[in-house]
């Protein structure tokens, strides 16, 4: 196992694997995503409260679980180039940011079009959503030091160290809603004893995050690849693959 890491942190082979998986990623992301808007759309009934508007929770949701767990892919990567120093972590912090970031604004921008016919307002102070919005601005900041930083291995250490720090945040936006009295509503998916969201809506909710983590791996790698690509410039494998085309 350990050799196939140390294989697998390798800048060329992991371009010309990433190069592999893109387009299985890609395809299963299309499917899953049309399969859980066809069913998020038209096959699930109005909720007996929300009626039809709740059918935004399908892109809401799975964006917000997106916008934590990219946080921690980020993070654990970050600490790994932090500790061990390895680059191919490190580029998959830094082009893991910039999606993470646009996973925080559509939940934050689809909480608000949501929250508006259910609360009344497009936003409150409330701990759920104050602390979405401190995570987006984590993740500005990882990408501010990426880009401010001319050397790349110092700029990894730099938003690394920052990424962790900001990882406190993370159960700060999950038990919200337990520790706190808010107006968003508590856990439907991840109970312990039961969901207590109806089959018909679950279904296409987990396919809608299946469809999300599939784009995110992705356009992790496309990004990834793009950035090896720069990085690796003057190496011998990146020359021969520039002269083979």
């Amino acid at each position: 196992m350990w050799a196939f890491l140390h294989k697998f942190s390798s800048p060329k082979y992991f371009y010309f694997l990433s190069g592999r998986l893109i387009p299985w990623f890609a395809w299963s992301c299309l499917a899953v995503m049309l399969v859980g808007l066809y069913y998020g759309l038209f096959e699930a009934p109005p909720d007996y409260q929300q009626g039809e508007s709740y059918r935004i929770m399908f892109v809401h949701v799975p964006a917000a679980w997106m916008s934590m767990f990219i946080y921690m892919v980020m993070a654990v990567a970050g600490g790994i180039g932090l500790i061990w120093h390895i680059k191919l972590a490190e580029i998959m912090a830094a082009s893991s940011a910039p999606i993470g970031a646009s996973f925080t604004f559509l939940a934050l921008v689809t909480g608000a079009l949501w929250g508006k016919p259910m609360w009344g307002t497009w936003w409150v102070w409330d701990a759920r959503l104050t602390a979405e919005l401190i995570l987006l601005f984590l993740y500005l900041g990882v990408i501010a030091l990426n880009s401010a930083i001319e050397d790349k291995r110092t700029a990894a250490r730099a938003s690394g160290v920052l990424a962790l720090v900001g990882v406190v945040n993370i159960p700060i936006i999950h038990y919200s809603v337990e520790w706190w009295n808010t107006l968003h509503q508590g856990a439907s998916v991840t109970k312990l004893d039961a969901p207590s969201i109806h089959i018909s809506m679950l279904i296409p909710l987990l396919l809608m995050a299946v469809a999300f983590k599939l784009y995110y791996a992705t356009v992790v790698l496309m990004r990834a690849r793009c950035e090896v690509l720069d990085r690796e410039r003057n190496s011998s494998w990146v020359q021969d693959l520039i002269s083979a085309k």
